[in-house]
């Protein structure tokens, strides 16, 4: 039987900062269920250097995985384990913290448009103490598909079946099946997707207007989606949004700062851990 996705919620990002004063739009989503696997998404979006200059310099994670992609801009990456890895325009990069990383995202542009986003995924409770891992994807590792109805998918994550087509994204290791892509449209435009009903999904609107089941989805928005086995979405004027799609991980969730747990006991005992440069032995 046929279900169309509808919009559950709509969630306005929210100007702040993070790091040595970047300015970032974030939507959080911690302790919201329909939002898991994700945690996260923050949108960077600048361009004037004094809005990203510091960086984000070194600074612990455990228990979540980083997606960081970037649309417009150069950063580099560098971590306690000795991976340095530079992310420039159209590519992305995937952190699996674990039981701990120590990492750094420092701009190497001087000036210039700054467009991109970082997004927290939640490890389930069997991988938040597995070692940690790394892997970036230069822009020519993206699956790009673009047909005249549909505009341009690109794929940093997981598989997706658009109008149709089932495409694979270069990311298959996150710990619960997990998609993110971004589709960049022109009016009338129309993307339909097929959907475990039971995964959730999101849709966040970077620019124009998305019809989804009737209703518009402005930029700056996060629209979380009833469950069904298909969604339709469709450009009202030139646009673009990130797509989030992925299996629930149905555990408590508990966030201080840069570390996403199970319980208050757990989180106490990574910030001890780090305090006691544990996470540089790893």
């Amino acid at each position: 039987m046929s279900k169309a996705r509808a919009i559950r919620q709509l969630i306005p990002a929210q100007a702040t900062s993070d790091g040595d004063g970047v300015k970032i739009r974030r939507v959080a989503g911690f302790n919201n269920a329909s939002f898991s696997p994700f945690l996260m998404v923050d949108e960077l979006k600048s361009d004037d250097r004094a809005d990203y200059v510091g960086g984000f310099p070194p600074h612990p994670h455990r228990g979540i995985e980083t997606l960081t992609y970037m649309m417009q801009g150069h950063f580099q990456h560098r971590d306690h384990m000795g991976n340095v890895g530079e992310l420039r325009s159209g590519g992305a990069q995937w952190m699996a913290a674990g039981r701990g990383v120590i990492h750094s995202e420092m701009p190497i542009m001087e000036n210039g448009d700054l467009h991109g986003f970082q997004i927290w995924i939640n490890q389930p409770a069997r991988d938040k103490m597995i070692p940690a891992r790394y892997h970036d994807f230069q822009p020519e590792s993206i699956t790009e598909h673009t047909t005249e109805t549909l505009g341009v998918l690109r794929v940093l994550a997981g598989d997706i079946n658009a109008n149709g087509d089932q495409l694979q994204g270069p990311l298959t290791q996150t710990g619960v099946p997990a998609t993110v892509a971004d589709w960049r449209a022109g009016t009338g435009h129309t993307l339909t997707m097929r959907t475990i009903e039971t995964y959730n999904m999101m849709v966040y609107v970077y620019q124009g207007v998305i019809n989804i089941d009737g209703h518009p989805v402005k930029q700056g928005e996060m629209a979380i989606l009833t469950h069904g086995n298909h969604a339709e979405l469709a450009a009202m004027q030139a646009s673009g949004a990130l797509i989030f799609y992925g299996e629930p991980i149905h555990e408590p969730v508990v966030h201080y700062g840069p570390f996403v747990m199970n319980s208050i006991d757990e989180i106490e005992q990574a910030i001890n851990d780090y305090n006691s440069g544990i996470f540089e032995t790893y």
